[in-house]
């Protein structure tokens, strides 16, 4: 079964490009540590203003342990809290077996 993390917060327009920065540099980090791991960025796209609302999304291979996995990328993001405005959110998804 391919298990899917899905972890979204906020971050202040200003530190925008530092944290893409800082998640592109993650992410590699983790995809050697973790052959088959597919991760992306995204951001909301219709939010003006100040702040906008990220997302990181991981697809884990097939085998992964999710919860190994989970604790990688948690440990991994502490270096992002400079530049979020509030916590991380991560949410755990599985496919529909219908």
């Amino acid at each position: 079964m391919r298990h899917e993390l899905f972890v979204y917060y906020r971050v202040r327009s200003s530190h925008a490009q530092a944290l893409a920065a800082a998640v592109a540099d993650m992410h590699r980090t983790l995809r050697a540590a973790h052959p088959g791991l597919d991760a992306r960025l995204l951001r909301r796209a219709d939010e003006p203003g100040g702040e906008t609302t990220w997302m990181e999304t991981y697809a884990l291979p097939a085998g992964a342990d999710p919860a190994a996995l989970r604790t990688a990328i948690e440990a991994a993001a502490r270096a992002l809290a400079p530049w979020l405005a509030g916590e991380r959110h991560v949410e755990h998804f599985v496919p529909c077996a219908w």
